[in-house]
């Protein structure tokens, strides 16, 4: 900092200077009011100059101070991520040497005394575990990585890296990557992708290669486990993945991934292997693992470090379907070291410098990956040394590429090289796994598609969140801004720890279904965005309907699809799950209807004042605040509601209540008593019964009534029991015309007309 101050002070009086003392062609023209011109003769220049030359280096002083108030992003970010990297990967090939106790502790002691700070020592290669797995082993494949004393070697590499100060992050090398003769490979023919051809394997650094499927739930429970494993059997700082964590684009054409994406979008995949959407459908379901798969290791140790090593974005999106910096931006990642093996120092400069790396580096820790030497190609120390400088002088953290190349394998006597590295780091800079707090998505707002058709059973019309609960497969789930709560049949969960409760509840639904079962907390996934914590969730056993309402959708044959309560007027549990999305991402949202097409719908998730542009509000009633729901409660029935309907004698006098629900698929108008209603009957209305629904300066709706369910259908009842005299809900169509604004914080709903 005391550099920075300086240079910034030298540059701003040389600016200032230059701008204030400096004449022009000897003479300074001063321009007065009157518009004449006084010429200013150098002497007197010159004695002006003498008698402000204390005020405007007072001036100096103050301006550098308030630049320094505006220092780079890196000064005012939070202590994790002023943790500089320094770190050294273990692999494979420094086994030889680490199988000795007596070189793990020299390693460590001299890595601790040359200041690095963190070790990544491999634990899964080449189809195998580096460490004693219960997991593997229970798969019939072998353990070849004993210690010379039989001793578990991650277990002490482990130890005494902690006893010398320095962070131990197991790396997942290998990732999806295995060979195609390995055991695993073998037993489990039916986890491994292909080409659209039928080609089963890759060149990659590691030679030819198969690939495990990222999409199959059985390979994504393996990984799952492994990663779980190490986490709890070392009490790991953390856990590493690198460019393997992906797939190579080519890949993808096996029956499982066919079939699935056929399932889900409705056409099989295309033959190009880089049509866009195709990329983005297979990176967005590895991205989604990646969610599930963080929020596991934190639900077991939250400050863990989840670390990422790839390859520069370009190439890991469009030829290994790797969206990392998507993931950086969800906040699934802590600290990332990008791979940047190059010779040469300019192309070395232009990787380092790339647009995704400068908005990584302001968010969390951020490396580059050098290159070290390998066995038949060392790197020379002058090499190394330049790029840890170019690295260094963006503010950039260092992981080296590999510990035996450091100084065993070199071109350079190891003394000497030493030395070097010693000057490298010459001031230790440990880190601390304390400090690393969960973090929120970079963005304030994201929309995410509502389908319109449900992954189970079927519905004249509807629109359906895709949600994926307790790391399940991602199902297409009613979404329902007339009712609060996540409710859903038990085989919509998958395999992510569930916390019982024993309380069995009961949800009556508008149409008379009876949903009961089992109250849960669980992890939940929206789309790609995942809850904060575990939300409460009804695991529904049993449907049946009431007696008043013998015809409701539990009496239909349909099985059950699920249905995501998105209101904020809770009764009980369980509460609208949006609440706990992280961020500003929870504090309300905005339904954009597909106007009655065959498109999808769109969910915009996170209120922004240039999202809210454009709609009028209204205001609901704030409710008390019951246990366990957490945030504002409010009364989401609008209230002075003016409602039309022709035919009807009754006078309209605006003191309705209204909801706008997606859920219910035809209008309804609902009297408490016939003769609030007029003329009017209950049943369906006809054509001579045009609809209108307004509130004053809101939003004015209106409707011929007709036979087409979801577009213009709407029923009238007379209700005795229901508490407002007149209560409206337009039903989806209303969405067609309008979209709509849940605002959770300020308790207002929003109207923007479609037109």
């Amino acid at each position: 900092m005391t550099t920075q101050f300086w240079e910034k002070s030298r540059e701003m009086n040389t600016t200032l200077t230059n701008l204030l003392f400096k004449p022009v062609n000897r003479r300074v023209q001063l321009r007065v009011a009157s518009q004449q011109t006084w010429p200013l003769i150098p002497q007197a220049w010159w004695l002006l100059k003498k008698r402000l030359l204390p005020l405007l280096c007072l001036i100096s002083f103050f301006a550098v101070l308030q630049l320094n108030s505006f220092a780079p992003a890196v000064a005012q970010l939070p202590p994790q991520l002023r943790q500089e990297i320094r770190g050294v990967w273990l692999s494979g090939n420094d086994f030889s040497v680490f199988r000795d106790r007596s070189q793990v502790l020299a390693a460590m002691s001299q890595l601790r005394q040359l200041n690095f700070n963190t070790v990544y020592p491999v634990v899964w290669n080449d189809g195998y575990t580096q460490y004693p797995s219960a997991i593997t082993q229970k798969m019939g494949i072998p353990f070849f990585f004993k210690g010379t004393d039989g001793q578990d070697v991650i277990a002490d590499i482990i130890t005494q890296a902690r006893r010398q100060g320095l962070l131990a992050i197991p790396w997942f090398e290998f990732g999806f990557m295995v060979p195609l003769t390995s055991e695993l490979a073998s037993s489990h023919p039916d986890w491994l992708t292909q080409m659209r051809d039928g080609t089963q394997t890759s060149i990659s650094a590691a030679g030819e290669v198969a690939w495990l499927n990222p999409f199959h739930p059985e390979v994504q429970k393996f990984i799952r486990e492994l990663v779980m494993e190490v986490i709890t059997q070392y009490d790991a700082d953390g856990v590493q993945f690198d460019d393997h964590m992906s797939l190579p684009v080519d890949f993808g054409y096996d029956k499982y991934t066919i079939s699935l994406y056929t399932q889900e979008t409705g056409n099989p995949p295309p033959p190009n292997p880089q049509a866009q959407a195709w990329i983005k459908w297979r990176a967005d379901k590895i991205t989604a693992f990646m969610v599930d798969l963080h929020q596991t290791v934190k639900a077991r140790k939250p400050n863990a470090i989840f670390s990422l090593a790839p390859n520069y974005y370009d190439f890991s999106y469009k030829i290994q379907l790797q969206d990392w910096l998507n993931w950086v931006r969800l906040g699934i990642v802590d600290e990332l070291i990008m791979q940047v093996y190059r010779n040469d120092l300019k192309s070395f400069i232009a990787q380092i410098t790339r647009p995704e790396i400068l908005e990584t580096q302001q968010i969390i820790p951020t490396g580059i990956g050098i290159m070290a030497g390998l066995r038949n190609r060392p790197v020379s120390i002058p090499q190394i040394q330049s790029q840890v400088e170019a690295t260094q002088q963006r503010g950039l953290g260092i992981g080296f590429f590999y510990y035996e190349s450091l100084w065993d394998i070199a071109p350079e006597p190891a003394a000497q090289r030493q030395s070097a590295f010693a000057a490298l780091f010459p001031n230790s800079a440990l880190r601390d796994i304390s400090q690393n707090t969960p973090r929120k998505p970079t963005f304030d707002t994201i929309s995410l598609p509502l389908y319109t058709k449900p992954s189970l059973g079927q519905r004249v019309r509807g629109y359906f969140l895709e949600v994926a609960i307790a790391n399940g497969q991602p199902r297409r789930i009613l979404f329902d801004t007339g009712s609060a709560g996540l409710r859903v049949p038990k085989e919509f969960l998958g395999n992510a720890p569930i916390r019982t409760t024993g309380q069995n509840i009961k949800e009556v639904l508008s149409d008379g279904t009876i949903l009961e079962g089992e109250l849960v907390y669980t992890n939940v996934r929206f789309g790609l965005i995942p809850t904060a914590e575990p939300v409460p969730v009804q695991i529904v056993t049993s449907r049946q309907c009431t007696a008043q309402k013998p015809k409701c959708s539990a009496n239909t044959g349909l099985p059950f699809s699920g249905i995501v309560g998105v209101n904020y007027f809770e009764k009980s549990l369980p509460y609208n799950p949006l609440r706990k999305l992280p961020g500003n991402l929870s504090n309300g949202f905005i339904v954009i209807g597909n106007g009655g097409s065959n498109n999808n719908g769109s969910l915009l998730l996170g209120l922004t004042a240039e999202n809210q542009a454009g709609f009028k509000m209204a205001s609901w009633s704030q409710q008390p605040e019951i246990n366990n729901v957490p945030g504002n409660r409010w009364d989401s029935r609008l209230g002075k509601v003016c409602l039309t309907i022709a035919g009807n004698s009754a006078k309209n006098s605006c003191n309705g209540r209204m909801i706008a629900d997606t859920a219910t698929i035809n209008g309804l108008t609902e009297f408490k008593s016939a003769s609030t209603a007029g003329k009017l009957k209950p049943g369906v209305l006809g054509s001579a019964n045009a609809v209108k629904v307004a509130i004053n300066s809101i939003f004015d709706y209106s409707l011929i009534p007709g036979t087409r369910d979801g577009f213009n259908r709407w029923n009238l009842s007379i209700s005795p029991q229901a508490e407002p005299t007149i209560f409206v809900n337009p039903g989806i169509a209303f969405f067609d015309k309008y979209d709509v604004l849940f605002d959770q914080v300020n308790g207002k709903q929003g109207f923007r007309s479609r037109r």
